[in-house]
């Protein structure tokens, strides 16, 4: 079967602003906890990120549990040395975060050689992997079940907020050191946010953002407007989730409805999202196809497409000023102010020419954004041919961007 036969099988599991395309998956629950019971019967919790795909490769590999101050518990991984065993304990950390859709696997469906996780722990570093609330190990809270609309209230500035604070203090208890950061897709997003408030900055030595989102205006795919347009009319009383799972009929049925608009070609569905990846290989896409994609809220989605409408980066709009008013005391959501991160806060930037979602005119803008920061502190590399699933799933990821984002880390002192 060929790869675009492949990809136009994940009709029915993309959505708006997602990364990539695939197929339905059964979600998995709770690996511990009260989520794990029903009734008097003990579920058996499903393998851990470790146990399905790093350990396997030879690698040893620890599972964590954070738990968030609004009573989220995320999953964390943690692939403390290469391979071969190699090295002391006196390893540089560093995090890896997601982005909307899918979960820590995304670092490590290609080979160990190909792979960024296993490429940073062969090369000395202190891996750790994040998984966001929502996602598939990490869909536990200290007294809400997923089950409860209530456990999805929540945009990427809860992300912000709560889970990249969370996880980002847990790597520097565990390992007191300042980590190095790589973001993919909103990854960067809910990093630039955070550090432009402030957050946890102080524990991160660098930061390093792979096809990175801050604005969404030049969006050059016909499906991501339509769906950013259908998310703004109120997307929850249309399929009646506030969970957005791409797995349930419903949202497989608004996903049609977008693909039958005027002018919008869903038949290469990861190129209508994606913009038309130059590097992926088949044996990737089918083992992405079997693990993703994941949940999030419908609220973050919202949220999302507030970032097309808007062309700003702020906060959650409630709609109407009395309900921000309430929520943040004026009448506008406040908006992210990037040029308030630190000017000599080192920056490794990766973008690429063919990708549809961090085009290259809104990198334009986050750049302008970041014009007062110390030249000799902001990398910028620009891939002509790379869209935006090859900056963490090309098969020339490593020689293109990882090597040259880890000489980037080294360099930092």
């Amino acid at each position: 079967m060929t790869l675009h036969s492949l990809l136009s099988l994940a009709v029915s599991g993309l959505c708006a602003l997602i990364l990539l395309g695939t197929q339905p998956h059964q979600a998995l629950g709770s690996r511990q906890g009260s989520l794990g019971l029903t009734g008097d019967a003990v579920v058996a919790p499903p393998p851990g990120i470790c146990a399905i795909a790093v350990t396997i490769h030879g690698y040893q590999c620890q599972e964590f549990d954070v738990t968030t101050d609004d009573g989220y518990i995320l999953s964390v991984q943690r692939i403390p040395q290469s391979r071969a065993g190699a090295g002391g304990n006196n390893k540089q950390p560093v995090l890896l975060q997601h982005g909307v859709l899918v979960d820590g696997m995304t670092w490590i469906l290609n080979s160990p050689d190909q792979s960024l996780a296993f490429i940073l722990a062969d090369n000395g570093f202190d891996v750790w992997i994040s998984n966001i609330r929502g996602t598939r190990f990490s869909r536990r809270h200290v007294t809400l079940n997923p089950s409860d609309s209530e456990f999805w209230n929540w945009t990427w500035d809860d992300l912000v907020t709560h889970d990249l604070s969370s996880v980002i203090d847990f790597v520097f208890k565990q390992t007191g050191k300042k980590m190095d950061y790589v973001g993919h897709s909103m990854g960067t997003l809910i990093a630039l946010a955070s550090f432009s408030e402030g957050r946890q900055i102080d524990k991160v030595k660098s930061a390093a953002l792979l096809s990175p989102i801050a604005y969404l205006s030049h969006m050059t795919t016909a499906l991501g407007d339509v769906a950013a347009k259908a998310f703004l009319m109120e997307i929850t009383k249309l399929i009646g989730f506030a969970e957005f799972n791409p797995s349930t009929v419903p949202v497989v049925n608004f996903l049609k409805a977008l693909c039958a608009q005027s002018g919008v070609d869903c038949y290469d569905l990861l190129a209508s999202f994606t913009g038309k990846n130059c590097c992926l290989n088949v044996s990737t896409i089918e083992l992405f196809m079997k693990h993703e994609p994941q949940s999030t809220s419908t609220k973050n989605m919202v949220h999302l497409a507030q970032i097309v409408r808007d062309g700003i980066l702020s906060k959650y709009d409630y709609g109407n000023p009395i309900s921000n008013i309430v929520h943040y005391g004026q009448a506008r959501p406040p908006i992210y102010n990037l040029s308030n991160i630190p000017r000599n806060f080192p920056l490794f930037m990766s973008y690429g020419g063919r990708d549809a979602l961090s085009d290259v005119r809104d990198v334009g803008t986050l750049l302008d954004s970041l014009q007062l920061h110390d030249p000799n502190k902001l990398t910028v590399q620009y891939i002509k041919d790379y869209a935006h699933a090859d900056f963490i799933m090309g098969v020339t990821a490593k020689d293109l961007v990882f090597n040259q984002m880890i000489a980037f880390f080294r360099n930092q002192k």
